[in-house]
């Protein structure tokens, strides 16, 4: 049997994001950020958390219709606007290959009390096998520990070369508010 999580064509959630998936309180609303095809808002949905979606294009979800639960923001997040959603705060606030960071402060920020921020994206030295290589889309040592500092408690953080889903170097974090 099919689950929301996995019906989609899309690539399966991050084993990252379902690692500490658990953690988040219950039925807590969830932000993903940079959304893509939603394969973390469908784990999300699936565990029963209201989710928003936060992407400029969200032609990816269209097979979700009018799922219960689920608000769609089609935002362009680079367009210097301040942070559309600054006036809220999210069970968890997660986030995959997405780097824009200007917004960091303020993802941090929409982190309610006990609630996670799950980040995984690219890192100094993906350049080796491919995309992105910019070093703007990727991450310097230990940036996203210092993104935490003094504001969240970190439960897991990585920074490494990975094999799957492709050859990648990625920073990953895990921190509770």
């Amino acid at each position: 049997m099919q689950t929301l999580a996995s019906a989609h064509s899309g690539l399966a959630p991050s084993a990252w994001i379902c690692r500490f998936a658990p953690l988040v309180p219950r039925s807590g609303p969830v932000l993903d950020l940079a959304c893509g095809s939603g394969r973390h808002l469908r784990l999300f949905l699936a565990r029963g958390h209201s989710v928003t979606a936060v992407d400029k294009d969200l032609s990816g979800l269209s097979d979700l219709g009018g799922a219960a639960g689920l608000e769609r923001l089609e935002l362009d997040l680079e367009d210097g606007r301040p942070f559309p959603l600054s006036d809220r705060r999210f069970a968890a606030v997660v986030v995959t290959n997405y780097l824009h960071r200007p917004l960091l402060p303020a993802l941090v920020e929409a982190v309610a009390p006990s609630g996670l921020l799950l980040y995984e994206t690219f890192a100094e030295g993906n350049e080796r096998f491919g995309r992105p290589s910019n070093p703007d889309f990727l991450l310097t040592p230990g940036e996203l520990l210092e993104t935490a500092r003094g504001r969240l408690r970190v439960l897991a953080y990585e920074d490494l070369e990975v094999a799957t889903p492709k050859p990648s170097c990625v920073q990953r974090i895990a921190a509770i508010c």
